[in-house]
């Protein structure tokens, strides 16, 4: 009788990587990863971190620009919650905020859904929302300084075609600050538009094909797939604004310069005012420490109001 050996397959694997060699390769990677880091890095060292921190150790004394301060500890501040013009300067800075930020993150959020539909001379709408932001504050001060003109500007002559009574616009304590929140949302709003729209593009078109087949409603679509899908670049934006609102200052400085009555003296112009022209530096860096804290309550509670949103 004879027997047969029956040959079993031999089943070759590929060695695995070394765990030393693992380890080398992603070391590499973090080196690179640094290495591209580093000028951004660098930037910020030596441009906000160091400044920064010279910022609020300069709040602890009267130091002026002609030389070295002695440490005060906290008078500055103290100073600063008695002084009338830096709280309405805060006044001032909050009401713009909570005016702007969310008139003008609604409205490009509202112009980027338009303008994702397939409408015609859609690019060219596109680049008009867009040519404010790329255009120097400067000209479009002078632009919005002839339409508040009160004499000849186009305001006043939409007014009068309504039959309604002329306004001082910029010279009135009344309205300047909220004539100049109306140019604040139109030159942001083409920024806060390609962000939106960009974000509207990255959407899964299976997720509104398959709500369209549901029969869910275009406002159903935007509540339950829209919305959701631009959680993470609706916090981008309202960061983005919160802090581009509270840097606003060319603007007042070119139509304004603060007036009429203080009226539109906002944050950065105070703090402007406070360091170069009456050279009160601790006075000032106190002041930016303060606009900084401002900032990131503002942050936080925007942050956690769309946490809220989205779980609704």
């Amino acid at each position: 009788m004879t027997t047969q050996t029956i040959e079993r397959p031999v089943v070759t694997t590929s060695p695995r990587p070394s765990r030393r060699r693992r380890s080398g390769v992603e070391g590499a990677k973090a080196r690179a990863g640094w290495l591209l880091l580093a000028p951004s890095l660098v930037h910020s060292v030596i441009f906000i971190a160091i400044p920064g921190l010279m910022a609020v150790y300069l709040s602890f004394t009267n130091a002026r620009v002609a030389g070295q301060g002695d440490w005060i500890g906290l008078k500055n501040y103290l100073d600063l919650f008695q002084d009338a013009q830096f709280v309405n300067a805060v006044k001032n800075t909050l009401l713009y905020t909570i005016a702007v930020v969310p008139v003008a993150m609604a409205l490009s959020l509202a112009v980027a859904l338009g303008l994702n539909q397939k409408i015609p001379a859609r690019g060219l709408f596109r680049t008009l929302f867009y040519i404010p932001v790329v255009t120097s504050t400067v000209a479009v001060a002078a632009v919005w300084l002839w339409i508040y003109n009160p004499a000849a500007g186009l305001g006043n002559q939409v007014l009068a075609f309504f039959g309604l009574a002329r306004s001082g616009w910029l010279t009135d304590p009344d309205v300047a600050l909220p004539a100049l929140m109306v140019v604040g949302v139109w030159q942001g709003l083409g920024a806060k538009m390609i962000i939106y729209l960009a974000a509207l593009q990255s959407i899964s078109q299976d997720l509104m094909e398959a709500a369209t087949l549901d029969g869910a409603s275009r406002w159903q679509t935007f509540w339950n797939v829209t919305w959701p899908g631009l959680g993470p670049v609706h916090f981008f934006v309202l960061v983005t604004s919160i802090a581009g609102s509270f840097q606003v200052f060319d603007l007042i400085y070119v139509t304004t310069g603060g007036g009429p009555a203080n009226a539109t003296n906002v944050l950065t112009f105070d703090i402007f005012t406070n360091a170069f022209e009456r050279l009160h530096i601790g006075y000032a860096s106190a002041e930016t420490v303060i606009m900084l804290v401002f900032v990131g309550i503002l942050i936080s509670l925007g942050r956690l109001s769309l946490r809220n949103r989205e779980d609704l």
